[in-house]
């Protein structure tokens, strides 16, 4: 009652009103700081990670190779069926699919382009989220088996679209008695897709699966398998089973061992986010004692009394103390509510940030995804809510000790 009495108090009565709004302010916009921050990282994780497994396996099992009848090393899969059906048998595998792989170069209108060629059937290829669900797809997917898809990066450089016709030169050709020509298609463009990632939109085109294979020399084989699978946060308990399914020579590389050191990049910048708007959060605590040590000062007489009457050093403790916890408790709860606000509306905020910018505040050449986003995580709230609960109590002892041991003959002396 007493704490409650000078928190409200108007500063002609002695109170500090003001400096208690001061300081519940300033823990508001630190707390919703750091709620924003993390939301806005968490967000760019799992558009960059969803990115990765909407278009790439999780899993990607290969062969070490092994030495043929002419002593020449051979890698692949000859019976690639056989063994898509075992690794598909795998608890937990959701899609197993053979791939040839090759790097081409694509002309068209005058441009070239480099890209990765993907062969697979029609069927696996309706398969990939990113690549089947794309909004921004052009073309019809059920007419990939009659040419080829490409990424819209690709599609741009080129100027192509659906119908127009491409041309893949690969050096890797006919060898011949006077060296190795190379091989050169052409094919009609019949999908265009954009998988969220612009790297992979510029650099990934698709043929059927037998087409790849002729294209490529690999007739009979398959070069790898991609494998989905319903747990990719936790691909690696996947992995040993997957050797097995996959035969003598099989080796496996999973969404995490592409991009590991990315992921761990981002988690080290993660904590360092928290880390730094942790201290923002404890700067605006130490506000707390500004308007405590003032508060202390005022109310000497009101100590002195309030001892002489019977209270105990304790009880002036918990009057001081309740004072700075219930500033931090206000300011926490209106910087997670503002946070919250913030993160669930993020995207509405972005564009009219972007639109009032001129646009281009988000470049996507330079960046791994095409849109930021916020995802709130409770852990987040609840990480940034305990912090500055703790460091609004901590910083409140300190004041609420020194009135608590205030002599009341020194605060009477005068009075």
């Amino acid at each position: 009652m007493i704490a409650w009495r000078y928190l409200r108090a108007r500063r002609a009565e002695g109170g500090v009103s003001v400096m208690t709004w001061i300081s519940v302010i300033g823990i508001t916009l630190a707390v919703f700081a750091l709620i924003a921050t993390m939301a806005v990282r968490a967000g760019f994780r799992s558009e960059f990670v969803n990115t990765i497994l909407g278009a790439n396996a999780h899993v990607t099992v290969y062969s070490s190779g092994q030495m043929d009848a002419q002593g020449q090393m051979s890698r692949g899969f000859a019976d690639y069926d056989a063994v898509a059906a075992q690794l598909a048998a795998v608890p937990g595998v959701t899609r197993a699919a053979p791939v040839v792989r090759g790097q081409v170069m694509i002309s068209a209108n005058g441009q070239n382009s480099g890209a990765e060629i993907f062969g697979m059937k029609p069927e696996d290829v309706a398969t990939i989220p990113s690549i089947a669900g794309g909004g921004d797809d052009m073309g019809d997917l059920a007419q990939f088996p009659n040419g080829i898809a490409l990424g819209a990066g690709i599609a741009r450089d080129l100027n192509v679209g659906v119908g127009d016709k491409v041309r893949l030169i690969s050096a890797d050709g006919v060898k011949t008695a006077f060296g190795t020509s190379p091989r050169v298609n052409a094919y009609t463009v019949t999908y265009v897709f954009t998988t969220g990632s612009p790297d992979i939109d510029r650099t990934r085109a698709y043929l059927p699966f037998a087409e790849a294979q002729a294209y490529f020399n690999a007739e009979g084989r398959a070069d790898e398998f991609e494998v989905m699978v319903e747990d990719p946060e936790n691909v690696e308990k996947y992995g040993d089973t997957l050797l097995a399914a996959g035969g003598q020579n099989a080796m496996v590389w999973t969404w995490k061992d592409g991009a590991g050191n990315y992921l761990r990049a981002l988690t080290v910048e993660d904590n360092m986010m928290f880390i730094l708007m942790s201290i923002l959060v404890l700067i605006a605590s130490m506000n707390i004692i500004s308007g405590l040590v003032m508060l202390v000062k005022n109310k000497g007489r009101d100590i002195g009394i309030l001892r002489t009457m019977g209270l105990t050093e304790g009880a002036i403790l918990r009057v001081f103390f309740l004072c700075g916890a219930v500033t931090g408790l206000a300011g926490t709860i209106m910087g997670i509510v503002l946070g919250c606000l913030f993160a669930l509306n993020f995207t509405a905020i972005f564009d009219w940030i972007n639109w009032v910018a001129g646009g281009g505040v988000w470049d996507p050449s330079v960046r791994p995804i095409y849109h930021l986003s916020a995802k709130l995580q409770w852990h987040d709230v609840m990480s940034a809510a305990i912090l500055s609960l703790i460091l609004s109590f901590a910083v409140t002892i300190f004041p609420a000790r020194r009135a608590a041991r205030m002599n009341p003959v020194e605060a009477l002396r005068y009075e």
